[in-house]
Order: structure tokens, then C-alpha cells, then sequence
């Protein structure tokens, strides 16, 4: 079943035990934005985002999912709210792990700093879990990718898992255009974007640990290994964000002057950088790990 066709709702279905899923806040409740109603853009009863607590191979996990076909899963006060207060919850009731099914273009422009501050209470809440040991673990694979204030709260998690179609970035392409010019990013070339944004340059830049296939089952199958690896050094430490800062600057260093993907992919010694786009996940994989910035 493709991952990038279901809706949050299905995932949870799949990627979860069967019928695992209790949801806190569910849609009968009707807890909607109320600044959305004042200017008379549509709601959603869920805010578009589910939360809840579910089993995952029989053990306590806490999780989320956002749904890209509300807003495209933009964040405001309400989808925060509820995002922070189920991390919370997961220190509260000890969870074995938090799962973030993540498909957003970031914060609502209708709830602007509303919605800017839910997505920083996100990033600490995301972190206050891991300091209880808790692991967090995100997984990015719908059509809208994730971008903005949830790119960053992805990037806090211990572990992120991409297929080829999920994107990550900080702005989407048409932001990057929009400030930088069309000679900078072409939004249109769509196989730049994804070249830029998707999951196979993700994961050879250090961005993700897992590159998967568009199936939900291997999502949830990556999704368990990462949990049980993270397990004992959940936490992030002043060691491993030294780590990060070093790679950081060694990507800028190697890779600064790039015009492109493909540049950076001869960069790192990868003999045919213009296979990789047609490459399965399996096969790029393999591939990948000889030559990928970054560790598992």
C-alpha cells in the first residue's frame, strides 16, 4: 500500500498494530481553530492532526499524524497545541516511543505567530522526551513533504525515515523562488525540486537515516528498527550536537559552492550521479551507504 496516497488516518491504520489506536481529542469533540472561523476559512473537527497512544509490536507508543489534505497540514495554535500536549503526554505515561507521521508546509499564514510559537513548543516538547530517554522518530513521506517549522521539529527527532517522495526543507521551492528569484530556484523544474528537497539527496546529505520504499509497511518496518536502535541514547547530548555542527561544516565546506544535486553527488565520489534519481530504494541504498555524510 503506498504511503504517499493514504490519508493520516490510513497510515495510523497501517503503520500502528491493528486496531491499536486510541485517539485523544477525536473529531466528535470538534475542537477547531478559532481563527480560521473568524475569517471564514473552512475547518477541520480534528485541526488536521490526529494524536493518540497505540501499540507498536505489542509496546506503548505515542504517536501523530498530520493530514496534508487539510491546509496541507500547516500548523496553527489548535494542531500545536495538540502536537506539544500528546509529546507531554508520552513522558506522563512512559511511552516506549513517540511516532511523527509528518506531512506539512509549515505554519499557517492565516494564524502567524500563533502558530509559530505551537511549532516551538513542538521542538521543545520533542526534546523533553527524548531527555526522558523516550525515542522519537519521524516519518516524512506524504505529497506536501515537510517544510518550515516541522522541517526543523523533524531534524529534533532522533531519527527521520523518507521514501524517494517524501521532501524536507526549511522553505518549500516556491518560498526559495519567491525570495531569491527564479535564476536561484526554478519551483517549475519539478525534478530539481525533488532532486533538492526528496529523500535520496536527504539521506546521502546526513538529513535522514532511513531511505524506504513508498510502501506503509516498510515505513512501519524502519519505523521499529529505529526505535529499538535508539533505545538507551535517546537523549541528545552536548556530544552529539557537536557531531552535527562538525558535519554541518564539513557539508558547507565540501559542497558550499554547488550549483545543484547532481554537483554534489559527483562531490562525493558516486560514479554515475544521474542514475540516482532512477534508482529503486533498495538499490540506492546499497549504493548510498559507501559514499552517504553521517552515520546510521
Amino acid at each position: 500500500m503506498s504511503y504517499l496516497e493514504c490519508s493520516a488516518r490510513e497510515r495510523i491504520a497501517q503503520v500502528f498494530d491493528p486496531g491499536s489506536f486510541e485517539e485523544f481529542l477525536p473529531p466528535s469533540l470538534r475542537i477547531v481553530s478559532p481563527h480560521l472561523a473568524q475569517l471564514d476559512a473552512p475547518v477541520s473537527f480534528d485541526d488536521g492532526v490526529i494524536v493518540g497512544r497505540a501499540l507498536m509490536n505489542g509496546q506503548l507508543v505515542l504517536g501523530a499524524a498530520q493530514e496534508g489534505g487539510f491546509m496541507g497540514g500547516a500548523v496553527g495554535e489548535v494542531h500545536g497545541a495538540k502536537l506539544a500536549g500528546m509529546l507531554q503526554r508520552a513522558v506522563l505515561e512512559g511511552a516506549h516511543a513517540v511516532l511523527l507521521l509528518l506531512e506539512s508546509g509549515g505554519v499557517r499564514l492565516h494564524e502567524a505567530n500563533a502558530g509559530l510559537i505551537a511549532v516551538s513548543e513542538v521542538m521543545r516538547a520533542i526534546l523533553d522526551v527524548r531527555s526522558q530517554g523516550i525515542p522519537v522518530v519521524a516519518l516524512i513521506g506524504g505529497a506536501n513533504g515537510c517544510f518550515g517549522g516541522m522541517g526543523i521539529a523533524a531534524r529534533c527527532a532522533n531519527a527521520i525515515i523518507m521514501s524517494e517522495e517524501g521532501r524536507l526543507a526549511m522553505s518549500g521551492p516556491e518560498v526559495i523562488e519567491t525570495a531569491n528569484g527564479v535564476e536561484e530556484f526554478d519551483s517549475r523544474d519539478r525534478a530539481l525540486v525533488w532532486r533538492t528537497t526528496g529523500g535520496k539527496h536527504r539521506y546521502l546529505l546526513g538529513d535522514c537515516q532511513r531511505l524506504v520504499a513508498d510502501d506503509v509497511h516498510a515505513f512501519r518496518q524502519a519505523a521499529l528498527e529505529a526505535i529499538a536502535a535508539a533505545q538507551g541514547r535517546a537523549e541528545l547530548t552536548l556530544a552529539d550536537l557537536e557531531a552535527e555542527h562538525l558535519m554541518l561544516a564539513t557539508r558547507l565546506r565540501d559542497f558550499g559552492g554547488a550549483a545543484e544535486p547532481l554537483h554534489v553527488w559527483k562531490a562525493l565520489g558516486i560514479p554515475d550521479p544521474a542514475a540516482i534519481p532512477m534508482l529503486g530504494a533498495a538499490e540506492f541504498s546499497e549504493l548510498a551507504r559507501a559514499y552517504r555524510k553521517g552515520a546510521d
